[in-house]
């Protein structure tokens, strides 16, 4: 879980180093970071349910070597188009280790307060993992270069798999279902297609033919993905899970959470490094808030759940500390003082923490023991299609209304055209551009570069903040407040406690 989510957020910092060293544009990075996130997504549930087949155990184990394989691969890329695909592979990899991790720990603990506490030890371990990832990433980035972010996982993926396959107890579905083959392309496509035709949208157009063709065909892909689920009899999603408040309800409120968590550090690291000029390793330092009061927020946020409250109103609370976090965030000025962006990421991690594991464990609670697989996997592929179109949604705010702003300056309209092109790359091409201006020209550059970064922030993080209050809306009027007491109507939404 550690060497996963470490991958999900190392990149992040040295995103403006891959803007110069690979000659990267701003839609490459998104890619750089949306690749493995994609991948990770369409293919988990299909990592879980060959995680039920074949057990779980060997294939924690395979998919961690696919995943040290993958990371060697990347860190020899000779341009962006390479790491790109690399990473695509790396979240295949990263899609067969995720569920079995979450699938093992609720197959071995089925008493309802021994799983509400593994799996907030579980959501801890996933705040460690993004406070880890961007120090990791910011002190190898000042050290050696880019390629050492991938080199530095590949120990603990090698190491992993040998104590997994020693250490880890197996477990499998007694009845091992056929891989619903056509649900797994029909996912890919659908997710493929909805996130490409975001990322491009600014650069085509958000209303140009091609990108309405996008969303068109995203909308058709989707409706035949669920109309093929439906009518499989062993479907890659048990489309029928969502029939049942307490799973669908805490699903949609972890797509929520990790949509806006998501596009916030992808936009917050490229804030820190590009204009207020940090160095990768104090911007990794500065993203510790979050990532500590996650980890804090997920334990206690179980525990409130079993012992007091209930987990709608843990959930709703965590979702509402969310959008006040992205909304706050939402007043950040070029030279705001850090301890403020301190307090917003405080609010933020624990506001996360307190929303995705008890929702989490909500989940894991609504589907039986040979459904743990299947169940682990929705409940990360909730998180991965969350934080993907969260990096896809929020960047692509960002890159229009930073292309707004250098297309609007007078000045940047006198450079040459291919100079104008290098501005609208990136906000760190643009301050490149403006670096090397003479006189009152380089002012103004870096003027309607910094201004332009900062609209498309203040505007992502409003959107973050909205689709947040929107999904606490929805949790405090969908999601049970506890588990129903009745044997009857839980025999089949839950697994076995002991002594049932």
């Amino acid at each position: 879980m550690l060497a996963i989510t470490v991958e999900t957020t190392v990149v992040n910092v040295a995103l403006p180093t891959l803007n110069t060293a690979l000659d990267a544009t701003t839609t490459h990075l998104q890619w750089i970071v949306d690749a493995y996130n994609l991948a990770f997504a369409a293919l988990v549930l299909a990592g879980g349910g060959i995680g039920d087949r074949y057990g779980r155990r060997p294939v924690l184990v395979v998919g961690l070597a696919l995943f040290a394989a993958t990371n060697v691969a990347a860190a020899l890329s000779a341009g962006a188009g390479a790491l790109i695909a690399w990473r695509v592979l790396m979240g295949a990899a990263s899609a067969l280790v995720y569920p079995t991790t979450l699938a093992i720990l609720t197959d071995t603990y089925r008493d309802r307060r021994a799983r509400a506490a593994v799996i907030g030890a579980w959501g801890a371990v996933g705040g460690l993992g993004v406070a880890v990832g961007p120090v990791l990433g910011g002190y190898l980035l000042e050290h050696y270069s880019w390629s050492s972010v991938f080199v530095a996982l590949v120990p603990a993926a090698v190491a992993s798999a040998v104590l997994a396959w020693y250490l880890v107890p197996d477990s499998r579905a007694e009845h091992r279902p056929r891989l619903d083959i056509a649900g797994l392309v029909l996912s890919i496509l659908f997710l493929g297609t909805l996130v490409y035709t975001i990322i491009e949208a600014p650069t085509r157009g958000w209303t140009a033919p091609v990108t309405l063709g996008g969303f068109a065909a995203s909308a058709v892909l989707g409706t035949l993905f669920v109309s093929a689920e439906l009518r499989h009899p062993e479907p890659l999603i048990d489309v029928s899970l969502f029939m049942n408040p307490r799973f669908s309800a805490a699903s949609g409120a972890v797509t929520v959470a990790f949509f806006g968590l998501f596009g916030f550090i992808f936009l917050i690291t490229l804030f820190f490094q590009l204009v207020q000029g940090q160095t990768p390793l104090t911007t990794g330092v500065r993203v510790l808030p979050v990532a500590v009061s996650i980890a804090l927020g997920s334990i206690v946020g179980t525990r409130l759940v079993v012992a007091a409250l209930g987990t709608k109103a843990v959930v709703t609370l965590g979702l509402v500390m969310l959008s006040g976090a992205f909304a706050w965030a939402a007043t950040i000025g070029a030279d705001i003082h850090y301890g403020e962006v301190a307090a917003q990421m405080v609010l933020l991690g624990t506001g996360l923490g307190l929303t995705t594991a008890p929702a989490t464990e909500s989940i894991m609670g609504a589907v039986r023991p040979q459904q743990a697989g299947a169940g682990s996997a929705l409940n990360d592929a909730t998180r991965q299609v969350g934080g993907t179109l969260g990096v896809a949604v929020l960047g692509s705010i960002y890159t229009t209304l930073y292309l707004r702003a250098m297309d609007g300056s007078p000045i940047a309209a006198q450079l040459s055209p291919d100079t104008r092109a290098i501005t609208r790359e990136g906000v760190a091409q643009g301050l490149a551009v403006a670096h090397a201006a003479p006189g009152p020209a380089s002012a103004a550059i870096r003027d309607a570069a910094i201004s332009g970064f900062l609209d498309g922030l203040h505007v992502g993080c409003l959107t973050a903040a909205s689709v947040c209050l929107l999904g606490a809306v929805a949790v405090a009027l969908l999601l049970p407040a506890r588990p129903t007491a009745s044997p009857a109507a839980e025999n089949i939404s839950r697994p076995l406690l002991v002594g049932d």
